[in-house]
């Protein structure tokens, strides 16, 4: 049996990065099949917010005594 690489046309979702390869290729999906976000073909206007309070900056702050 011969291995071949096959090249497909899919889907990736701006929000969460998931690739897909959908089940209708004539239909442009709703929403993304795994964070279900309506807006996966539009990307983020801006960055999330961070924590005030991150896991680093927390055990620094311990460490230092």
């Amino acid at each position: 049996m011969a291995k071949v690489q096959l090249v497909v046309w899919g889907y990736r979702c701006e929000r969460c990065g998931h690739e897909w390869v959908p089940r209708d290729k004539e239909q442009e999906p709703k929403v993304c099949p795994k964070c279900k976000s309506p807006y996966w073909n539009r990307p983020r206007a801006r960055k999330p917010a961070e924590s005030v309070v991150s896991g680093t900056v927390a055990n620094d702050h311990e460490a230092g005594g």
